[in-house]
């Protein structure tokens, strides 16, 4: 039991020496990759480590990693280190150098010995190996002009990398390619002219640069009067194809124009040709409908124009038999003024020639009407007659004949009248005869009654006035005498008039009629006096009794003073 239990010990302290061991051994074992290779010195010499691992003791060991990777060395040639070509020129280069670690042991020993870390900072491996780089640009460049070095890249590039070549392989490195990035002329503030090589360069950039101003000025000013020719030829063919195209296109619409007038005019043709049979054919029909009408309207008015003369004649009887009876009522009477009815006869026929003479310049004026209406309406017709020739014609021919039947129907009333006229001529004169048969009392007579006739229209007018009197206020009352003499307005003047107190004011509104001196003249030529009511009734008896009494009225009537501030003043007052 006790060596199971001594067994299980030994084998428990070796299985954790192994496992002290191995992670030891794990521990100071170091592994190469892909990327990365190093190189072990000391215990044991020189060991380059590419693929797989090795033990590296701290103390006894030392390791150096080598980068596998390939590293882009970027170089750059510019300004005053721009390169020299062999014409002298100088030229501003870019170039990109990509170099790797030679996977060999040698290649990576000599790397490790040669650039050590360098290896892992690509900065530092540039400024370590960027002279050999310019060196090998610069011998590349000289041995090429600046057209040569712009037109074969690629040989530049090939003497670039043969140049470089050798120089890595001493430090482990290869040059897998060159890439020239930018190439392109210095500017020419960068040379100088001290300088034998750039004023070379100088003078030959000048020359070509001038020679190249030249040669682009020309060919500039060749383009440009080659363009111009050229715009000119084709402007010239453009603008001959458009008229060829505006001659075509207007020949073609002239054809065009003169095919759809033609068919026009053959169409208009045709609807004329038709329109115009139509309006034949309608002119036609109503021709013959006016015809008939004509003929119906003319039978209409004749009948209507006899019926008129008949009743005309008839009415003209009628009359002639009353003034023949008025005439023979009248002979009786017309004895006695012969000789004055001789005259006014003669005056009467004078007025009925006049008066025929009248109607026959009436007649003629509605004869010469008539026949201007017909006139016109032929003129008319003639005028429409281009277009409408037979409808204005039948319709011309329509008024023509109802001119002549207006005309008829004129002249028969013109007839009508002037018989009536000469009718009521001889009656006027018979009557005349009669009145110049009376005596000079009988005229004045019936002069008066003439005026008495008139007489209230006339003295309603005059005393039109005194209806805006307002009222008639007695201030003063001095007796009751009919026949006294009163006071005026005031007490100042008499008042006009006797009589009683009705009378006296009647008397004193009389003063206030309207045109008084003329109504006073008209009343005085029948003998009466329109100052008061007296007046009027005293002319009238002397007119109508041949022994007028007088009568005197010894009563006493009280004196009557009429305000007159309300009466309006009369028009005539200034005038009387």
């Amino acid at each position: 039991m006790n060596d199971l239990v001594n067994m299980a010990i030994l084998a428990g302290i070796a299985l954790a020496g192994i496992f002290v061991i191995g992670m030891i051994l794990a521990r100071l074992y170091r592994r190469s990759s892909k990327e990365m290779a190093f190189v072990r010195t000391g215990l044991g010499g020189q060991k380059v480590i590419m693929d797989g691992g090795a033990l590296v003791l701290p103390v006894f060991h030392e390791t150096m990693q080598v980068n596998m990777n390939t590293l882009k060395l970027e170089v750059a040639r510019a300004a005053k280190d721009s390169l020299f070509t062999r014409d002298r020129m100088r030229v501003d280069v870019v170039a990109g150098f990509f170099v790797r670690v030679i996977p060999s042991i040698e290649g990576i020993a000599n790397a490790a010995q040669t650039l050590g870390q360098r290896t892992m900072a690509p900065d530092s491996l540039r400024e370590l190996v960027e002279d050999k780089f310019v060196d090998s640009l610069r011998a590349a460049a000289v041995s090429m002009t600046m057209q040569e070095l712009l037109d074969k890249r690629q040989d530049f590039i090939q003497a670039v990398q043969h140049a470089v070549a050798e120089d890595l392989l001493k430090n482990g490195l290869e040059l897998e390619s060159v890439s020239l990035t930018r190439v392109d002329q210095t500017p020419m503030q960068y040379f100088d002219p001290n300088n034998a090589f750039d004023a070379e360069g100088l003078t030959k950039l000048t020359e070509a640069t001038q020679l190249r101003t030249k040669q682009r000025n020309e060919i500039e000013q060749t383009t440009a009067v080659a363009i111009a020719q050229k715009n000119f030829e084709a402007t010239q063919q453009r603008l001959a194809i458009d008229r060829e195209q505006t001659f075509a296109t207007l020949s073609q619409q002239q054809e065009i124009a003169t095919r759809e007038a033609q068919q026009k005019a053959e169409v208009a043709t045709i609807q004329a040709q038709r329109e115009r049979e139509a309006e034949q054919a309608k002119i036609e029909a109503e021709r013959q409908v006016r015809e008939a009408q004509v003929e119906k309207e003319r039978a209409v008015k004749q009948r209507q124009i006899e019926a008129e003369r008949e009743i005309q004649v008839s009415q003209i009887d009628q009359q002639k038999r009353t003034t023949l009876a008025d005439q023979e009522k009248s002979i009786a009477i017309a004895e006695r003024s012969k000789a004055q009815s001789e005259a006014e006869r003669d005056a009467n026929e004078a007025r009925a020639l006049a008066a025929r003479a009248e109607e026959q310049v009436k007649t003629a004026r509605e004869v010469a009407v008539a026949e201007r209406e017909k006139q016109i309406a032929l003129v008319a017709a003639e005028q429409e007659a281009q277009q409408q020739a037979i409808g204005i014609k039948v319709a011309a021919e329509a008024e023509k004949d109802a001119a002549e039947n207006h005309a008829e129907a004129v002249r028969i009333k013109a007839a009508a009248d002037r018989v009536r006229f000469e009718v009521d001529a001889s009656g006027i004169q018979l009557r005349n005869e009669a009145l110049n048969t009376l005596g000079a009392e009988q005229i004045a007579l019936q002069v008066k009654q003439a005026l008495i006739v008139a007489l209230p229209r006339i003295i309603e007018a005059s005393v039109k006035p005194m209806e805006k009197i307002d009222g008639i206020k007695i201030v003063q009352v001095d007796g009751l005498n009919r026949g006294a003499t009163g006071s005026g307005a005031n007490g100042v003047g008499p008042v006009a008039g006797g009589g009683n107190l009705a009378e006296q004011a009647v008397a004193a509104a009389l003063t206030y009629r309207a045109q008084q001196p003329i109504l006073d003249a008209v009343l005085g030529e029948i003998g009466l006096k329109g100052g008061s009511l007296n007046g009027l009734a005293e002319g009238l008896k002397s007119e109508f009794s041949p022994s007028p009494e007088t009568t005197t009225n010894s009563a006493s009537s009280p004196n009557v003073v009429i305000d007159t501030d309300r009466l309006p003043t009369p028009k005539n007052e200034s005038a009387r």
